[in-house]
């Protein structure tokens, strides 16, 4: 009896031990973020980088509720069927608690379904199209969406260039031409530029951009050259940028204001003397480091990590996702889905972009962070800031120089 008794008891003992051994391992599994970026596009490589950035500063201080945090990433390479692909197996065979990342609305627009599927809290970082938000729908509370709508981008742009216009007497905005790529992006900034300057002379002409394999934009500048506006806008992606220029240039289109609004810049573009007196919207810049303390920390970080500056917003972007998502799971003090949702829609994060970001109900979602966009200009290289005027760090150059001048 003795025997047996002692046998039991160690049975009982290595079963403790197991259960113990495996609620530990439970505990310390990681984490997980499953982000989707275009990571061929500088916007998904470096969005993608500071992301990282912040998974590495989280887990060096601890992590998240006393367990490590990772970040898998899946390239969409600009195709909504591999960006759809990518939630699936983020969902079924990596098994991620939360969704970050995004750039392009066309790709997002095909991602749609499996998010809508699997209702993990997502935190998207691109996709300014109302297109993508008429997708996801309402009373989605799940999705948070930290980029402006192409509205909230419009409104942002007529509040800034009625505000510059009336600081800077001299400068005239009342013609407009905008050439646009021919996607869901380039197709929703077209409209919600016709429809938010209604009171003022616009046209416009789609191309195909360089990212879906053209590149020619000789015709559409020649017909903006006719024109003669005020500004000119063109609407792509970051391969369209020096193209753009450098056939503007070889017909002699210099329009007083020169505007490009791509997600993204090749990282040296403010290299080139082309880029001398463009303007740009964007939400972030690396100007901001001269206004902004937790801008500097982000860009210093990014620096000391990768050995280069990051050079387009999607950056602070990637890294405020992360950042604003473990916030969340620690006030929530779990990762379930209901008590992270209610922690999000409570946050107040003051973010490397200068603006504080918490989420609130726009046209349709329930949870909208970013509404404005900022107004840059190349200046010696340089995007500085020259709208909102709290955030300024120059004053802007006009007109936009003639290619003789450079």
């Amino acid at each position: 009896m003795k025997k047996c008794s002692w046998v039991l008891a160690v049975l009982m003992l290595l079963v403790a031990g197991m259960l113990f051994a495996s609620g530990q391992q439970e505990g310390e599994a990681p984490i997980k973020f499953g982000g989707v970026w275009p990571l061929g596009d500088i916007t998904g490589d470096q969005a993608s980088k500071a992301a990282q950035i912040a998974i590495d500063e989280i887990n060096a201080n601890g992590g998240l509720l006393g367990r490590p945090v990772e970040l898998v990433v899946i390239d969409s390479e600009f195709s909504p069927d591999k960006g759809a692909a990518a939630i699936e197996r983020l969902a079924t065979v990596d098994k991620v608690d939360f969704f970050v990342g995004g750039m392009s609305s066309g790709v997002h627009l095909g991602q749609v379904p499996a998010l809508r599927r699997y209702q993990k809290v997502t935190m998207w970082t691109g996709a300014a199209s109302h297109l993508a938000e008429e997708a996801i729908g309402e009373n989605q509370d799940w999705y948070f969406h930290l980029h402006p709508w192409d509205y909230n981008q419009g409104a942002s742009y007529v509040e800034g260039w009625n505000a510059i216009a009336e600081r800077y007497a001299e400068i005239d905005i009342e013609r407009w031409f905008l050439a646009y790529e021919e996607g869901a992006f380039g197709s929703a900034s077209f409209d919600a530029t016709v429809e938010l300057f209604s009171d003022m002379e616009i046209a416009g002409e789609s191309f195909q951009s360089a990212a879906a394999g053209g590149g020619d934009y000789t015709a559409v500048l020649q017909r903006a050259k006719e024109y003669d506006p005020d500004v000119f806008i063109w609407a792509g992606y970051d391969a369209d940028a020096l193209p753009m220029m450098e056939q503007a240039r070889a017909i002699d289109f210099a329009p007083p204001l020169f505007v490009g609004a791509p997600p993204g810049w090749p990282a040296d573009f403010g290299e080139s003397d082309m880029a001398n007196g463009v303007t740009l919207y964007g939400l972030w810049a690396p100007a901001l480091n001269d206004v902004s303390e937790v801008s500097q920390q982000f860009y210093s970080g990014y620096v000391a990590a990768y050995d280069e500056e990051p050079a387009t917003y999607f950056a602070p972007l990637g890294y405020t996702s992360i950042m604003i998502l473990a916030e969340a799971v620690e006030a929530a003090g779990t990762t379930e889905t209901e008590a992270v949702i209610d922690a999000l829609q409570n946050i107040a994060y003051e973010s490397p972009l200068g603006e504080t970001v918490s989420f609130s109900p726009s046209r349709i979602i329930s949870n909208q962070g970013i509404r404005q966009q900022k107004i840059l200009q190349w200046q010696g290289g340089k995007q500085e800031v020259l709208w909102p005027f709290e955030f300024s760090t120059a004053e802007p150059e006009y007109p936009f120089p003639g290619w003789n001048d450079r």
